[in-house]
């Protein structure tokens, strides 16, 4: 007969399996955490961008994260939380996912996503995909643990859909599904243009990149006013209002027809490069 454990045995299997319970997810222990809105930051890191703007980019969500401003209006909310994560974005397919799903709830939780964020390297990659940021912006919601009162996907760019499936056709699908899809568009803040440059690039992202419930976009024209703009948009979005139209920073969706070619990007790719 085989001996029995002993109570020790017991004892310490007993306090593995409770320290196990204990730090699993919360979405495993009583179903998902309650949140104002789960947000994806999707942030283009294509060549057009350079060096500093890459980094001057980075700066204004961390420090927007952190501003007192940013934390006011998280707890003016109904939960008082939301849920973010950060993705970096390139041709479609290389999208990278730099700070995974962070329940924020107050100063501490949004200093450690602002540190990882700042801690994370950087790189820079070919093509300009804003379809592929929104599809793998959509596949990040699926099962993270939260449950937002809204899903937003807030994409950062300074160029138009050259690569991948259509922009529309992307926007379409995730507002079909209840998400709602911002911008921030930096808009003409080199002093010369790239082959892959457009003029109008906020109504570019006014009529083909944001859709769904009370969508908006800020658009960037001054490196040196990206983090009021990230904040500005950031409160926006966790406050669940529609922006004040009169507010000049900032510029709701667009309902009529598109005023620019929503496939311009890809037309001038192909011109220059024959595929």
């Amino acid at each position: 007969m085989p001996d029995r454990p002993s109570p020790t045995l017991l004892l310490a299997v007993a306090a593995g399996v409770l320290g196990l319970f204990v730090s699993l997810p919360a979405a495993a222990k009583g179903g998902p955490v309650a949140v104002d809105a789960e947000i994806v930051l999707a942030v283009d890191i294509s060549f057009s961008m350079n060096d500093e703007e890459q980094r001057l980019q980075r700066a204004g969500y961390v420090e927007a994260i952190e501003s007192a401003e940013f934390l006011q209006a998280l707890k003016a909310n109904q939960i008082g939380k939301i849920a973010v994560t950060y993705i970096e974005w390139a041709s479609y397919g290389d999208e990278k996912v730099l700070v995974e799903w962070t329940l924020i709830d107050g100063p501490e939780s949004a200093r450690t996503f602002a540190d990882r964020l700042a801690e994370a390297p950087f790189r820079r990659a070919r093509r300009t995909s804003i379809s592929g940021a929104i599809d793998a912006s959509m596949r990040l919601f699926e099962g993270n643990g939260f449950a937002g009162v809204r899903r937003v996907i807030d994409i950062s760019g300074d160029g138009p859909n050259n690569d991948g499936r259509g922009v529309v056709a992307a926007r379409q699908d995730a507002v079909a599904n209840g998400v709602t899809i911002n911008g921030l568009p930096l808009v003409n803040i080199r002093p010369y243009v790239g082959f892959a440059d457009i003029q109008n690039l906020d109504v570019y992202y006014e009529d083909c990149v944001i859709g769904g419930p009370n969508a908006f976009m800020v658009p960037v024209s001054d490196t040196k006013k990206f983090v009021e703009a990230t904040r500005t948009k950031l409160i926006e979005e966790i406050a669940e209002r529609a922006p004040a139209p009169t507010e000049p920073l900032i510029r709701p969706v667009n309902s009529a027809e598109p005023r620019v070619s929503c496939t311009v990007g890809e037309t001038m790719w192909q011109k220059r490069f024959g595929k």
